[in-house]
């Protein structure tokens, strides 16, 4: 049962995640003011909470439930999807700081551009994280 709590956990957090940067991809599509400012810096809260949460459940169900970690750290799909999350992760750093940035009233319009870039980036990545998670599941990519 505590197997199935934290799967469940782990797939909430994983569409709180890519909600919560479909609403910052929404919200850069507006006008920057000071009440949007607040609304991305939400927004980008919930990102950060949400893969904080898929990270230590998902670390947890690694090492503690489900398969275990041989099978896991065996598998190119895993080492691919733990990759792709690291890279979405380094790529919503940019974001993030404009964002507290603008909350603070130093909103810089010029680097909506490269933002909405970063957002589209993120959403392709954890698309391929879904495709390596279902590879993963299904025992393909292992490597030994």
């Amino acid at each position: 049962m505590l197997s199935a709590a934290f799967a469940f956990l782990h797939h909430l957090a994983a569409f709180a995640l890519v909600a919560a940067i479909v609403v910052e991809f929404v919200l850069i599509r507006q006008p920057i003011d000071p009440a949007n400012a607040r609304r991305l810096a939400l927004a980008d809260m919930v990102v950060g909470i949400s893969a904080g949460v898929l990270l230590v459940v998902g670390l947890l169900r690694v090492f503690y439930f489900e398969k275990g970690a041989a099978f896991y750290l065996h598998n190119a799909a895993f080492i691919a999807k733990l990759a792709l999350f690291v890279a979405v992760a380094l790529l919503s750093i940019y974001p993030t700081l404009k964002f507290l940035s603008w909350r603070k009233g130093r909103i810089d319009a010029a680097a909506v551009p490269a933002i909405r870039r970063i957002l589209h980036l993120e959403l392709v990545g954890v698309v391929l994280i879904l495709l390596c998670a279902a590879l993963m599941a299904r025992g393909i990519g292992f490597l030994g």
